[in-house]
């Protein structure tokens, strides 16, 4: 189920894709641990590995639209997923520019402007990148609120001034793409999305915010000269291409966690089985088995959901909006996960989990960074609340069954979304069906039931309007709900993936103890109110434990991770 760079198995309708990911691979096993330990502790420009990328045409091929480049080319959410967790294994500083990029292309792509999308063509053919400039010091990643201004300077011309923060690829990229408003009179501003040139003499890059390998500008634009053909929307559709960037690639930092999680597995898992402490093998402490094996378990969830998530985001359209649900999904869920099997397995190796020479330590400092980007946890989670009524309540069976996606399409719609906004209409497929199928799973069973107390709830004990304002009770609410389209992604995976029973069954008694502790911080609430808590009391329920099950995933799966891979040095 995990990655392993030495064996790469996901199997590709084409040629080209594999190479892409076996040149990745070999790109920094060639450098080896030892040098890329110390470029992140020197914090050194990755122009080497940029230059790779070029070289090679990766984002080239990954990045572009087929209609707009080679043979190789298309924007394939599939196989893009493989990449992003390939950069992620390898470190944050190399899934960055990677991520950003793809930000920075996603206005370019959704634009009428034609001339702009060859320009960005041909510089992602030439190795260049790209970088999105949304994202403000004082107003966040708030799409409502920009002081970048355009103050017209006559017919067709524009002249731009305001700072930009947090944007990742700006001391580089030759297309900014980069959001404000033209003032107009009276009031009557109106979103612009533009393409800026960092290396223009009225672009004036001020700081790197961060301490750290990446380049995450500050910039300002200082009447900087703006004509038509730089612009790439205006009005509503600035502000919808804004959002439905967004929607695209916050999908992406799920694979950036699943990679930076796997690499900190390897290292954890083999560190602990070749150590001894007291005289016992360290893998032979119960505690240190049981957070292993749920470390090993949570990630195992995190991959079936963002891969299956896959297929509905390539399978996206007009009339079937389902991946609305599962991008913010991804996004909030697996990263915060994430955050868990680092913990988890720091517990088991402690204090060489911070020494300088280890591939954890990276992880261990940067896993937090990725359920806080593109919106943090609480914003994707309030966000999928929206969807919940139609989820749970009124099932569409007309939608079609979505298979598996490895095909080698073009992504196409993700960059005709249309307007945003409408969520509460988007309809979704039965829930219940993949529980259905897994029924005679223990801890299917059981939190088919937590599950149905929810409903329960949300139906006889509505949150009332206050309550849905207060973003502390609804993010409560919204993590006990976000638990049921989780548990359907991998029961629909799960067959896709092969996984077994046993380690299905297991993933299963996590949820419902997540489950649990969800409707223990509900029941705490001081907005929660009494039939409510009564209601979450409800919920608890003791997992289905079975030591011939947990002995058997442990044994098949977690124990052979021991030795299984190591970075070249």
């Amino acid at each position: 189920m995990l990655l392993n760079p030495n064996r790469l198995e996901r199997q590709y309708p084409d040629r080209r894709s594999g190479e892409i990911m076996a040149a990745a691979v070999d790109f920094f096993e060639s450098r080896g641990k030892a040098r890329l330990k110390s470029d992140e502790h020197e914090r050194v420009w990755y122009s080497d590995f940029l230059d790779f990328i070029g070289r090679e045409h990766i984002f080239a091929s990954l990045l572009t639209p087929a209609k707009y480049g080679g043979p190789d080319c298309r924007w394939d959410t599939y196989r893009i997923s493989e990449f992003a967790e390939i950069m992620g294994f390898y470190g944050l500083s190399y899934w960055y520019p990677f991520q950003v990029t793809a930000l920075g292309l996603g206005p370019i792509w959704m634009s009428a402007n034609e001339d702009a999308k060859r320009k960005a063509a041909a510089q992602l053919q030439a190795g260049e990148v790209f970088a999105f400039g949304l994202s403000e010091q004082t107003h966040g990643a708030d799409v409502y609120q920009t002081d970048m201004i355009l103050q017209p300077a006559g017919p067709g011309r524009w002249t731009a001034n305001g700072e930009k923060y947090y944007i990742g690829n700006a001391n580089v990229a030759r297309m900014v793409s980069t959001f404000g408003k033209i003032a107009g009179p009276h009031g009557t501003d109106e979103y612009v999305f533009f393409v800026a040139d960092s290396q223009h003499e009225r672009y004036d890059l001020i700081k790197n915010v961060v301490k750290a390998q990446n380049y995450v500008a500050n910039y300002a634009l200082r009447d900087y000269p703006v004509t038509e053909a730089d612009i790439l929307h205006r009005g509503p559709e600035a502000f919808h291409a804004a959002l439905n960037t967004v929607n695209v690639c916050k999908y992406n930092l799920g694979w950036g966690s699943i990679g930076m999680c796997t690499h900190a597995m390897y290292e954890a898992v083999t560190h602990a089985s070749n150590r001894r402490l007291y005289g016992t093998v360290v893998t032979d402490f119960t505690h240190v088995r049981r957070l292993l094996t749920d470390a090993y378990v949570r990630l195992v969830a995190m991959k079936l959901v963002a891969t299956r998530a896959c297929d509905y985001m390539r399978s996206a359209s007009a009339e079937d909006r389902r991946y609305l649900l599962y991008s913010p999904l991804t996004k909030a869920k697996v990263t915060s996960d994430g955050e868990r099997v680092i913990t988890a397995l720091f517990d088991v190796i402690a204090a060489k989990g911070v020494e300088k020479d280890t591939f954890f330590e990276t992880v261990a400092r940067e896993i937090g960074g990725l359920p806080r980007l593109e919106g943090t946890v609480h914003i994707n989670i309030g966000l999928l609340a929206k969807f919940m009524p139609n989820y749970l309540f009124a099932p569409n069976n007309e939608l079609p069954a979505i298979g598996r996606r490895d095909d080698a399409a073009d992504d196409s719609f993700l960059f005709a979304q249309g307007p945003t906004g409408g969520l509460g209409k988007v309809r979704f497929h039965d829930w219940r069906a993949p529980f259905d199928s897994y029924a005679h799973l223990p801890n299917v069973a059981v939190l088919r039931e937590q599950i149905n107390v929810l409903a329960e709830m949300l139906a006889s004990a509505t949150p009332d309007a206050a309550q849905q304002k207060d973003i502390d009770f609804a993010f409560g609410v919204g993590q006990l709900f976000a638990t049921v389209p989780y548990a359907q992604l991998i029961l629909e995976e799960a067959p896709l993936s092969g996984v077994s029973e046993p380690l299905l069954d297991e993933i299963f008694a996590l949820l419902v103890k997540d489950f649990n502790s969800y409707a223990v911080e509900l029941n705490g609430k001081s907005s929660t109110t009494d039939d409510q808590a009564r209601f979450a009391t409800r919920m608890i329920r003791r997992p289905v434990h079975d030591p011939a099950r947990y002995e058997q995933v442990w044994k098949e799966y977690v124990l052979p991770i021991n030795g299984a891979y190591q970075m070249r040095l």
